[in-house]
């Protein structure tokens, strides 16, 4: 029985899978198996996954059903005791697992961990990710998750390990959510077990793959239904803060695309505490004003350059 079960949800990922797979197979720790799960790819992905000849390797073809049931589909086939997750276009440095194994050892009764990433914002810029109170030499248990997460978030997809017997007790991803599947379940996760972190930046998250599910206009998502965390959030503020911090995102997106309504349904279930005047002015500038401001923050990202109106 390994220790990590690597799952790789893919679809249409020729351009990078295989380099994907190389930065698995160059991990100095090696006690781990690879389940990939293609979601119908039309693509070469298939054919470049084939070509690699390596026990560890668990294959499986099914129709395209989402990527949250791919990942779903995948935990079900794994061995073993930890899940970790890669996206067929991120990359681990070849001391990942080694990093989270290590966090294990030293933290045992952690429901998430956590290694931290850059973010790979254009050809040649990358962005090191910081955490909110969370010192860059700091490794252990995160005091408060969805405070430090306010800003950059701690738990990506490609970063974690999640125990398997957690997954299996909360239900893994929730297969109605299109949009936001993961962090739906890292709070679920996080509300309830403490999360640990390493001081070691351990993976490359790609941020400008053109077949993203960002592309696609909020109204053609399914998105997180937050009113499932109203009870838990009147007693813990900063779940309240963090999510808060999302309905804004939704807010201004539905606004953006023209459905008025729906923007103000987000901005109305905002804790007046979590608006701040920034995003205060932003949300109610007239979407002529908002469609150019978008695309000069996209912009700045691609030249390694933050800025964010939740902050």
């Amino acid at each position: 029985m390994p220790l990590f079960s690597v799952i790789i949800p893919l679809f249409n990922k020729e351009a990078f899978i295989e380099n994907t797979l190389k930065s698995i197979f160059n991990q100095s720790f090696s006690d781990y198996e690879i389940i990939i799960v293609n979601d119908a790819s039309t693509d070469k992905s298939e054919e470049l996954v084939l070509q690699f000849n390596d026990a560890r390797i668990k294959y499986f073809y099914k129709k395209n059903e989402g990527v949250s049931v791919a990942r779903n589909y995948g935990i079900e086939q794994s061995k073993g005791n930890y899940v970790a997750f890669l996206d067929a276009d991120d990359l681990w440095l070849p001391n990942h697992l080694e990093v989270l194994n290590k966090l294990i050892h030293n933290f045992p009764e952690v429901g998430l961990y956590a290694s931290r990433y850059i973010s790979k914002v254009s050809k040649d810029k990358y962005i090191k990710n910081k955490f909110l109170k969370i010192p860059e030499n700091f490794t252990g248990i995160v005091t408060d998750f969805f405070h430090s997460s306010l800003v950059n978030r701690i738990a990506l997809t490609s970063a974690v390990a999640i125990p398997k017997y957690i997954l299996d007790k909360i239900g893994g991803f929730d297969p109605n959510i299109s949009s936001g599947q993961d962090l739906d379940l890292w709070i679920k996760i996080a509300v309830h077990y403490p999360v640990a972190i390493t001081n070691s930046v351990t993976v490359e998250y790609n941020t400008i793959d053109n077949n993203s599910l960002s592309k696609i206009n909020i109204k053609d998502k399914k998105l997180i239904d937050f009113s499932q965390f109203q009870d838990t959030e009147k007693n813990n503020q900063s779940l309240k803060a963090f999510i808060d911090i999302h309905r804004m995102d939704y807010a201004l997106k539905f606004k953006i695309s023209g459905d008025l309504k729906k923007a103000k349904e987000y901005y109305k279930n905002i804790g007046k505490e979590n608006i701040t005047l920034k995003n205060w002015i932003v949300f109610h500038l007239p979407r002529w004003i908002q469609i150019p401001l978008v695309t000069i923050k996209k912009k700045l990202y691609r030249n390694g350059i933050e800025f964010s109106v939740y902050q």
